[in-house]
């Protein structure tokens, strides 16, 4: 059989940037997109500028993918972005843009993924949520609110889905140390980590993990489901 075929979304840097060397690595095609040109390569990669929440964007990626593979296997939905501020504080234009990356953004890619998918009555969609939802963070409203959207979605993405063979899961991460991360105040950190019951802060390769279980084969009966980590 030949390479799985996988698209992921936010792939400049970060966990984005890890996922797409990894499956590349594992020997999946994996087209990437970002805002701004990634200043990264691999002969298994490529990349493409496009804003997630950009319609017009989206459909150019999966054009892209059609012409070059003519299918699609996995599709990693890991672009976000997060403020972490409280309510009060938080301006209208924070909340647009949160709501047009995390909810907008993966409802475009998981639409255009699954019309690709359902040529072949097969795929895996990965979309990501936080635990900052389940544990109902202060500071976080807008950004967990954003990512509930996304579970919710995912939930009933899985049963419209289920008859052609395309499965829809979630994977909340803990605090990875990106660039995001680093902003944080560390008596913040370890107030969130305290809370976990693994405590200690994420690694890609966690992440990745939580994802390879959910794009394998064998997980074909496995969909609608929402996996956080740390013990949440």
């Amino acid at each position: 059989m030949s390479a799985p075929v996988t698209v992921i979304t936010g792939t400049r840097k970060g966990i984005g940037q890890y996922l797409a060397q990894y499956y590349a690595d594992l020997g999946h095609h994996v087209v990437g997109c970002s805002r701004n040109e990634a200043d990264w390569g691999h002969d298994r990669y490529d990349h493409i500028v496009a804003d997630v929440a950009d319609e017009a964007d989206a459909k150019q990626v999966f054009k892209h993918v059609k012409k070059k593979y003519d299918r699609l296997d996995n599709m990693i939905n890991n672009a976000g972005i997060a403020s972490m501020n409280h309510s009060l504080l938080t301006p209208l234009s924070t909340v647009k843009s949160i709501f047009d990356t995390n909810v907008t953004g993966t409802f475009l890619f998981t639409r255009e993924a699954a019309k690709l998918m359902m040529k072949h009555r097969y795929g895996r969609i990965v979309n990501f949520s936080t635990v900052a939802y389940p544990l109902q963070l202060p500071g976080e409203s807008i950004y967990a609110a954003s990512k509930a959207a996304v579970v919710s979605f995912s939930e009933i993405a899985a049963r419209e889905y289920a008859e052609y063979g395309i499965t829809v899961n979630c994977v909340g991460p803990t605090p990875v140390m990106t660039d995001l991360i680093r902003t944080v105040p560390r008596a913040k950190m370890d107030e969130l980590i305290a809370r976990q019951a693994i405590r200690r802060m994420g690694t890609f390769e966690d992440v990745a993990n939580a994802v390879d279980f959910f794009i394998r084969k064998e997980s074909d009966f496995i969909t609608g489901q929402c996996l956080y980590l740390g013990g949440v």
